[in-house]
């Protein structure tokens, strides 16, 4: 409520720490094999009831962080579809990626919401598709390489997302159809500008450019160690993506991606 004064939304990461219970990975048989602490998927599902609940008492806006269930994506649809103020946003890890990469106990699998089963990837494709997920984040999470050269349960939860997050966008929903690139594109920086309440970016004479150039072309490989971030934490080194960036505008002024 209070935050609706002002017109805002109530971002969460939507998890109950009773019941993730101190897991590290995914509650299924990955787990079960692994013998990893689990994170049960119920664990988000009901916080996102719990404030979808909230959210339509009040009348406030709700925003739900990296999606991670089918069950979360069914009942935020669900919320839309009787009127309440929720938008939602899925990472490009949980829509790439399973809990099957955890199996290799690869540090770089480990985060919060976990990688899912696949039934979850596909409830969150499927939510990206039909408007039910507004909005695709990173959520990215550098760390220190020394930070996650331990046993995976030590190891701290993240990855990085930012010089992958196009690229993963572009593969796994633009090239198979999920998405039209117009539609990526609008989940990428229109909404979630939107859902902030941030100002418009204008494409017109005399406003400041602000854009990111990249050629759908022109493919390119993920090499953690000419990453630009600080850390390296990434799943997706060595792999291939479409859409190489060439620069951006920040108002008005251009980088180039390769300087």
């Amino acid at each position: 409520e209070y935050a609706l004064m002002f017109n805002k939304p109530l971002i969460q990461h939507a998890e109950d720490l009773a019941l993730a219970n101190n897991g590290c990975v995914h509650e299924g048989t990955v787990s079960a094999r692994t013998g990893l602490p689990p994170i049960p998927s119920i664990s988000e599902t009901v916080m996102v009831a719990r404030d979808i609940l909230l959210a339509e008492y009040t009348g406030g806006l709700y925003h739900v962080s990296h999606v991670s269930t089918a069950g979360a994506v069914e009942l935020i649809r669900g919320a839309k579809k009787r009127g309440v103020r929720v938008t939602a946003e899925a990472t490009p890890h949980h829509f790439t990626l399973t809990d099957e990469a955890t199996a290799e106990f690869d540090t770089n699998t480990k985060m919060k919401p976990p990688l899912r089963s696949r039934d979850d990837l596909e409830a969150i494709k499927e939510g990206l598709r039909d408007g039910t997920i507004d909005a695709i984040a990173t959520d990215h999470a550098p760390h220190a390489e020394h930070e996650k050269l331990v046993e995976y349960t030590y190891a701290p939860f993240g990855i990085i997302g930012l010089e992958t997050a196009v690229g993963l966008t572009l593969r796994e929903l633009v090239l198979p159809g999920v998405l039209t690139l117009f539609e990526a594109i609008e989940k990428l920086s229109t909404n979630p500008r939107r859902i902030l309440g941030l100002p418009e970016i204008r494409f017109e004479p005399g406003e400041p450019a602000n854009l990111t150039l990249f050629d759908m072309n022109h493919h390119w490989t993920f090499d953690v160690a000419k990453s630009r971030s600080k850390s390296k934490n990434s799943p997706f080194h060595g792999e291939s993506f479409p859409g190489k960036i060439i620069g951006t505008f920040n108002r008005a002024l251009f980088i180039r991606a390769d300087n």
